[in-house]
């Protein structure tokens, strides 16, 4: 969790954009929010700025800023332009602009300031344009489903889990000289310790089977897959009343597939979308 500024250490812009806010109604939780601080440091700012009778902050008695209004202004630019510019790319890109030249730690202070804090960014498949204008297409067909259509539709995907450790990263908080403590490990074992794929599927009327998938799935197997695990669910729980919707595995897509869910389950399956399982 990020420090939070107090309320002298807000700016002046930040003062005014308060005062403004909490004249057109805005609540101190969404002030709070918006701002990125606690509700007692809003609460502290409009009482300052009550009793000052506007958000212009007293002169400070220590180092005046380096940076004036208008480069901080060319600090925010140069980042909302490009959020993947560190401070050291955003220094060099305003040196002919800006003297004397903030340090990096300045601008990312004046960054922060306005609320762009620096994250690890969220990781996400990559959508070609065709895949957008597939998935734009089947949210149009479906625009207008009643609930009680999306309640016969059955999801389906395959997973992976890791048997032994973890195939991400991990942290953990240790004292000094305590690597080797087993506390503060993570075991592991040779090749990895194994990896187990598994089918599944669930709708509105409660969970499907799991089916592991011993080796690589071909066309054929998840033929079998759907023979064995999804139509006896589908007549169990929707008795002939339901919509297949499967990933967008190119195995899902293949001709022996689709012949297959075109003869067993004719009208019954969604064929032309992208990935929109609740399970991915």
């Amino acid at each position: 969790m990020g420090r939070t500024l107090g309320s002298r250490s807000l700016t002046e812009e930040q003062l005014a954009a308060i005062a403004r806010g909490s004249m057109q109604g805005l609540t101190h939780a969404q002030l709070s929010e918006q701002f990125g601080v606690s509700r007692s440091t809003i609460t502290k700012a409009i009482g300052r700025i009550k009793a000052r009778g506007g958000p212009t902050k007293r002169a400070s008695t220590g180092r005046p800023r380096i940076t004036t209004p208008a480069d901080d202004r060319k600090i925010v630019r140069a980042s909302r332009q490009d959020p993947r510019r560190t401070s050291s790319d955003i220094m060099t890109e305003i040196s002919t602009t800006v003297t004397p030249l903030p340090s990096q730690s300045t601008i990312s202070r004046r960054l922060r300031d306005v609320g762009l804090h620096a994250r690890r960014p969220e990781k996400k498949p990559l959508v070609s344009p065709k895949n957008r204008r597939a998935r734009l297409g089947w949210a149009c067909r479906h625009l207008h489903w009643t609930l009680d259509q999306w309640r016969e539709v059955i999801w389906s995907d395959e997973s992976k889990f890791v048997l032994f450790g973890t195939d991400g990263i991990s942290f953990v908080r240790r004292p000094v000289n305590k690597r080797f403590d087993p506390k503060y490990q993570i075991p592991t074992v040779k090749h990895g310790g194994g990896l187990v794929f598994v089918w599944r599927c669930f709708s509105n009327r409660g969970m499907g089977p799991l089916h592991c998938i011993p080796t690589t799935m071909d066309q054929q197997m998840y033929v079998d897959i759907l023979k064995k695990c999804l139509l006896p669910f589908a007549r169990r729980m929707h008795g002939r009343k339901f919509t297949f919707q499967q990933g967008n595995d190119p195995k899902h897509r293949s001709r022996r597939v689709l012949e297959w869910l075109s003869h067993s389950m004719p009208e019954k399956f969604d064929a032309s979308t992208g990935t929109v399982s609740p399970l991915t």
